[in-house]
């Protein structure tokens, strides 16, 4: 088995790690993505060998998923922790060090984060919120996009588009950015937003690691899909990660 591979995915459970190699791109005016790993992301690299190629592209992944963490503990025989994408996120705006722009969502999501963010950060102000055209992922103008991108040359761009929409995006646009991390997250733009009935999960689910649960609960008929199918090939993965642990 690779280093750092688990379930066919990579994966880089040292937060402090994580933090330090996106910190040494954007100094040396690198350029990547990030994929945020929870079970959708999971299970979609796991049934598309194309898919998995994007996510094990990355720069570095974060694992986004409490039970994705437990699962793979459960393989090793050890624990495995998690760095939640919506707490990198926050994170990297209460850092007040990096030039952002912000890709992707609604008009009406993309108005209310600024205005969210700018509370915390009064320099997001002056970062770009720019939405995207709703159209299939390999329909979109790359070079016209990075081309807005290159103009500002931000450190960070964070992409909302949903998984596994996202990953592909950020997969074909980067041989067109000059620089820069590229996020996929997904609805986190919704969650920091401010906007009602769009925000986190309440304290008491994250404490206990239940965000999932809060979720499909907000959204039943797409996310218990999600949970399901991951659900169903855990045990395959399982066996398989043990077997490969073996050789």
């Amino acid at each position: 088995m690779n280093e750092g591979t688990y379930f066919n995915v990579k994966l880089e459970f040292d937060c402090n790690k994580v933090d330090q190699i996106i910190h040494d791109t954007i100094v040396n005016k690198g350029k990547g993505y990030v994929c945020s790993v929870e079970r959708n992301v999971m299970a979609t690299a796991n049934l598309d060998p194309h898919y998995q190629k994007i996510v094990n592209n990355a720069l570095v992944n974060i694992c986004d998923g409490a039970f994705v963490a437990k699962t793979i503990g459960w393989a090793h025989h050890k624990t495995f922790g998690t760095y939640i994408g919506a707490d990198l996120f926050i994170n990297y705006i209460k850092k007040k060090t990096y030039s952002q722009y912000f890709l992707g969502n609604t008009p009406e999501v993309l108005s209310h984060l600024k205005n969210s963010l700018s509370a915390i950060d009064p320099k997001v102000n002056d970062m770009q919120f720019v939405t995207l055209p709703f159209k299939k992922v390999e329909d979109f103008d790359y070079q016209e996009i990075a081309n807005n991108i290159n103009k500002y040359s931000p450190d960070i761009i964070w992409v909302s588009l949903g998984a596994p929409k996202q990953e592909e995006f950020m997969y074909n646009l980067l041989p067109y950015i000059n620089s820069g991390v590229m996020f996929g997250f997904g609805a986190i733009f919704n969650f920091y937003s401010g906007l009602p009935g769009q925000k986190r999960a309440p304290k008491i689910f994250i404490h206990f690691k239940l965000e999932w649960l809060y979720r499909i609960y907000q959204e039943p008929s797409k996310n218990f899909k999600r949970n399901w199918t991951y659900l169903k090939m855990t045990p395959k993965l399982i066996k398989e990660e043990k077997k490969n642990l073996k050789k």
